[in-house]
């Protein structure tokens, strides 16, 4: 059933007020209390169902369920929460999200500094895919950048430098890996500190393995998530938010596989090219595909090589 503007505004003054009261107690160091216990600050580890595993600001988890006219939390989403017994407490209010994640229009994370892509040298790297990926993320304005994993499998590794290339003259940073080998991933790491990541990525290429690199126990992790929200075996199949011991926090979501362009239209991939965007609206004629056409200013800069070829390639093979 869908809010009226008058349903609406009540709710977001509701929210507002005790992010306003909560906020007070935090910077005052004044207790506020209401029939439920002192509203706390929080973060989201997990959801499953109608249950929150959130996380205090002193490290301690508490199981929660979240007020009726509260919009819905996903792993990152910082709250304000009330403690009402052992280890279990109210969400009251959920604080602004700088950015989100959803996935067939079902939100999936939230607060997200930067996404991975994990692909790999077996099985080998696709570009087509790889630009699906970065078409959405655009869309969505959220960081992307990629990893090729299993660089020790490589028979030409300055081809695969020369591969990638054309994404790091576009602005992405690239991060060559080999888990096996141990090759880069001290720098990696550094890439990570106190920031929230997301690694995305198909079957294959390494990306648990990455994370278990990350995150040695992982496997003591998932288990005191699963002892304390309760979901028993459902923990692995949720997303949810691990501390990296290196610095920063790593969101699993092990059901993101392949992101579709069904949602995009034409005009959203081709700004979902970032090198393409200086040349949008340059063109002779207003309703250019960038195809066929005369005096097309994206296909000249393809000419001069101001766009890679395969760049262009593959928004072609995007929109027909």
């Amino acid at each position: 059933m869908s809010l009226t503007r008058r349903q609406q505004w009540r709710i977001e003054k509701i929210q507002a007020e005790r992010i306003a009261r909560a906020q007070r107690a935090s910077s005052d160091s004044e207790s506020l209390l209401d029939e439920a216990g002192e509203a706390q600050t929080g973060l989201v580890i997990t959801r499953y169902g109608q249950r929150l595993l959130v996380e205090a600001e002193s490290g301690e988890l508490r199981q929660c369920t979240g007020r009726q006219n509260i919009e819905l939390s996903v792993a990152g989403d910082q709250v304000i929460f009330q403690p009402t017994g052992d280890n279990e407490g109210v969400v009251t209010a959920l604080l602004k999200r700088d950015n989100q994640l959803s996935r067939s229009y079902k939100l999936i994370a939230a607060n997200i500094d930067q996404l991975w892509l994990v692909v790999a040298v077996e099985p080998h790297y696709q570009f087509e895919l790889i630009d699906r990926y970065l078409v959405v993320a655009e869309n969505a304005g959220l960081p992307i950048n990629i990893v090729v994993n299993k660089i020790e499998l490589s028979q030409d590794f300055e081809q695969i430098k020369t591969d990638f290339s054309m994404y790091e003259s576009a602005g992405y940073s690239v991060a060559y890996l080999s888990v096996n080998e141990q090759t880069n991933i001290d720098s990696f790491k550094a890439l990570l500190d106190d920031k929230t990541h997301i690694f995305l990525g198909q079957s294959g290429v390494g990306k648990s393995s990455l994370i278990n690199e990350l995150i040695p126990d992982l496997n003591l992790r998932v288990n005191e998530i699963s002892v304390k929200s309760k979901l028993g075996k459902h923990t692995t199949t949720n997303t949810t938010l691990y501390n990296i011991p290196s610095g920063g926090d790593l969101i699993d979501s092990p059901g993101i596989r392949e992101f579709q362009l069904d949602d995009l239209t034409d005009k959203e991939i081709l700004s979902g090219f970032r090198e393409f965007k200086p040349f949008i609206g340059q063109c002779k004629f207003r309703n250019c595909a960038h195809i066929n056409e005369p005096k097309c200013a994206i296909k000249q800069a393809v000419e001069i090589g101001d766009i890679h070829t395969k760049r262009y390639q593959n928004y072609l093979n995007l929109i027909t």
